[in-house]
């Protein structure tokens, strides 16, 4: 069973001001540490149009890797342009993640565009850094994990890593949209894909964490950490509908496995959850882990789906 102490947030959106682009929001943050700082990779939103649309962009924030509460830097200007016309990514670019190999960074992330019929549609894409991480350029201008005939819509919530000479990209496949009061819903589970070089997946097309709410529990962020020689998972998961609330939101699930193929859920282990009162009283999601000397962390999103910021938890068992 894991153990996670809450250190406290480490980034309220509402400190950022006079950037339109950069209105408000964190969500799914994902790190690359340096000598002297982490850079923390996270999605945000603008402020919203007159018919009461955003648009989603990637941003970071750097902080002190002696004070991981000092913020020292923030990110001028928006990390990935919008896609053009009709593209994939054309009106937001969440949730992502980040991986450094040799001298190359890659981030995954997930592109937005509006439907008619329901609220949007998504799909992987990836750009590439050769300056360590400061600017990114997209390989080009469509995805490279898409819809199949047995994944038909919404793929997305990327995790990338890489376990020996393997790329594994854990993402959440939608099956359905449940018609409800006011707009559809979609249902999604967490799957995986693997590569030999990151850019050409091979996807198996099956759900791989059990549902333990309901049928059709939403799964999402699954990101992996090797730890004791185990392969250990924390993801999010949620009630399909009514869920934007304290009951029936995002909590933080976990599972095992031994060889990356065959999962075992218990949730009990996760070792965190909602606090008493605050920021992350209703929600825990989104979560991403990594280490720093010999400490592991994690970093989640709170309230109203990333609204009220990014949390810090230190393990402790």
């Amino acid at each position: 069973m894991f153990k996670w102490k809450k250190l406290g947030r480490i980034y309220d959106p509402k400190i950022v001001k006079n950037k339109d682009w950069m209105n408000g929001y964190a969500q799914s943050a994902s790190t690359l540490i340096f000598d002297d700082f982490i850079r923390v990779y996270f999605a945000c939103r603008s402020k919203q149009d007159v018919n009461g649309q955003f648009l989603s962009y990637l941003t970071y924030i750097d902080i002190n890797k002696l004070n991981l509460f000092e913020i020292i830097n923030i990110a001028k200007e928006p990390l990935l342009e919008l896609g053009g016309l009709g593209t994939f990514d054309e009106f937001g670019t969440n949730p992502a993640s980040v991986i450094k190999v040799g001298d190359e960074v890659r981030i995954y992330y997930c592109g937005w565009s509006r439907c008619e019929s329901v609220p949007f549609n998504s799909a992987i894409g990836v750009a590439r850094s050769f300056d360590n991480g400061n600017t990114f350029t997209k390989i080009g201008k469509g995805p490279v994990l898409s819809y199949t005939p047995n994944e038909p819509f919404l793929l997305g919530s990327p995790k990338i890593k890489k376990f020996n000479d393997t790329w594994y990209l854990w993402y959440a496949a939608g099956s359905e949209w449940i018609k409800n009061v006011g707009k559809p819903e979609p249902v999604y589970k967490i799957r995986v894909a693997t590569s030999k070089d990151g850019i050409n997946w091979f996807k198996k097309e099956e759900n791989i964490i059990e549902a333990i709410l309901e049928k059709n529990e939403c799964q999402a962020s699954a990101d992996v950490l090797y730890h004791e020689d185990k392969y250990h998972m924390f993801f999010s998961y949620r009630n399909s509908l009514n869920y934007r609330q304290k009951h029936g939101g995002y909590r933080i699930g976990y599972a095992a496995s031994n060889d990356l193929q065959s999962w075992k859920r218990d949730d009990s282990k996760a070792g965190i959850s909602i606090s008493n009162e605050g920021w992350d009283s209703q929600m825990v999601s989104y979560s991403h882990i990594f280490k720093l000397k010999e400490n592991i962390y994690m970093i989640y999103q709170g309230n109203h789906f990333g609204r009220d910021g990014l949390g810090l938890a230190l393990l402790t068992k």
